[in-house]
């Protein structure tokens, strides 16, 4: 995952060892539940103001996306995580976050939640959709119980941080 040195400041001074930010916001989510809604108001709203905005369908094609996607995620200054019903349904995305965690951690990077249509707190309990898909995970990688204990780490780090819950078109602030 990220191999960058750790700061203990959350705005690294440009001495540091970190390069320069290729991306000021990666945005993490589930295409099917909101790629044609709330991601894309945001996405176009952020370029609009001139915030370089990174999301999955910027990648150049022909190139590996697991790659180019750590990458993207390891050169933003901020990360977004789009919570919705069915983010954790999605390996692709659970992965993504892991790095995002790890990314966090390492480098500094400021990490909001926004909590699309779901609540705050079936995601960080992992109960409702989150249980069940936890438990499709489970079963499809009985072999590998730690990836799934790592994502289950991660989507509770990240939901326990404060961020915004969007229900019915109205915006709340989580702590």
């Amino acid at each position: 995952m990220a191999t960058k040195s750790t700061s203990s400041s959350v705005f690294p001074s440009s001495s540091s060892s970190y390069p320069p930010w290729t991306y000021d916001v990666f945005l993490s989510f589930r295409g099917e539940d909101t790629s044609k809604s709330f991601t894309d108001h945001l996405y176009f709203s952020l370029k609009r103001e001139g915030i370089s905005t990174f999301r999955d369908d910027e990648l150049e094609r022909g190139k590996p996306i697991s790659s180019e996607l750590v990458q993207a995620t390891q050169e933003s200054r901020f990360a977004l995580v789009i919570f919705s019903r069915n983010y954790a349904s999605s390996k692709w995305c659970l992965d993504e976050l892991a790095e995002i965690v790890e990314c966090m951690k390492e480098m500094g990077q400021t990490v909001l939640p926004i909590f699309c249509n779901v609540d705050p707190s079936n995601v960080r309990k992992q109960t409702g959709s989150f249980a069940d898909a936890f438990e499709a995970h489970e079963e499809h990688f009985k072999d590998n119980l730690e990836k799934v204990q790592m994502w289950r780490a991660a989507l509770t780090e990240v939901a326990n941080l404060s961020g915004f819950h969007l229900q019915d078109g109205y915006v709340t602030l989580t702590l």
